[in-house]
């Protein structure tokens, strides 16, 4: 048995976060996996799991084999996934990492079209609103949606992306039409606790200069979707994606407000690691979702 084989399985292992969970879900046996990964451990002549009948972790030792033996598993697979591109021959896995929003929204519709377009390759989705550490959680790639800040990591544009300000013509009638942020602090508002400025919002000031107001209001909830249900049903003011606010401020059940005072410069990006071999399915998968999002 080769080396590449137990280190695959101890991968697989520590992935699932226990030996029965991946056995279930690459479709060996537990007996197989346990097998592979105490050979393994021979081997290298270092305990990589602590196991118990309730409880699995890695030792030390098991941290360090694992970020390092991740990276090269990816770089043996994107070499394979070069040479078979090579060959027109594209398949495999690719491990996604994405925000619940994206998936939600229609434009979640581009994962979709795109498995349908590429039968051969499974496309293995992760929604989680956080950050993850692609490299250290074994990810080929993410959506992100935000303003991109520095980083090792290889970024490609998708479409750009900003967010609007808006609520229901009642809670404006009742309440009034903010004509500067400022005005907000007195205003009902929603408070996405999913995003990142929670209830401190901001804004272009009078100068040019980017000015945070705080707000609060009598629903906090960490989901854009309930936040844009609790704002038709008159709750408050909300910040909203502009791909989820756009349908319902065209058919009018919600007017944007402050719209000159939008900071701008967000975008949807796909990102990935830094590698000598970038996979073909990954290669393959962005540049699909770049034509998805152009205009049509």
């Amino acid at each position: 048995m080769d080396t590449l084989t137990r280190m695959r399985a101890f991968i697989d292992v520590v992935e699932a976060e226990g030996f029965s969970a991946a056995a279930r879900k690459i479709g060996r046996s537990k007996a197989l996996l346990s097998k592979y990964v105490r050979e393994l451990e021979d081997e290298l002549g270092a305990l990589l799991l602590n196991r118990t009948t309730r409880q699995f972790s890695l030792t030390e030792a098991g941290h360090t084999y694992y970020r390092r033996a991740s990276e090269i598993i990816r770089e043996v697979d994107s070499l394979a996934d070069a040479v078979r591109e090579s060959s027109g021959d594209v398949k495999g896995r690719i491990k996604l990492s994405a925000p619940r929003t994206f998936a939600d929204a229609p434009i979640g519709q581009s994962l979709i079209d795109f498995a349908k377009a590429h039968p051969d390759i499974v496309l293995e989705i992760q929604l989680d609103d956080r950050f993850v550490d692609l490299v250290e959680e074994g990810f080929d790639l993410a959506i992100r949606i935000s303003r991109l800040e520095n980083s090792s990591l290889i970024a490609r544009r998708l479409a750009p992306f900003t967010v609007r300000i808006c609520a229901s013509p009642e809670l404006i009638e009742k309440h009034g039409r903010p004509t500067r942020p400022q005005d907000l602090a007195g205003m009902p508002c929603i408070i996405d606790t999913n995003g990142r400025w929670l209830s401190n919002w901001p804004f272009l000031g009078d100068g040019g200069e980017t000015v945070s107001v705080s707000v609060a209001g009598q629903m906090e909830v960490n989901s854009p979707l309930a936040t844009r249900a609790a704002a038709l049903s008159g709750l408050g003011y909300a910040i909203l994606p502009d791909f989820i606010a756009a349908p319902d401020i065209e058919a009018g059940r919600l007017v944007p407000v402050l719209d000159d005072r939008i900071l701008s410069g967000g975008g949807i990006f796909a990102v990935y690691p830094h590698r000598r071999y970038l996979p073909a399915k990954v290669r393959v998968f962005v540049d699909y979702l770049v034509q998805w999002f152009k205009p049509k």
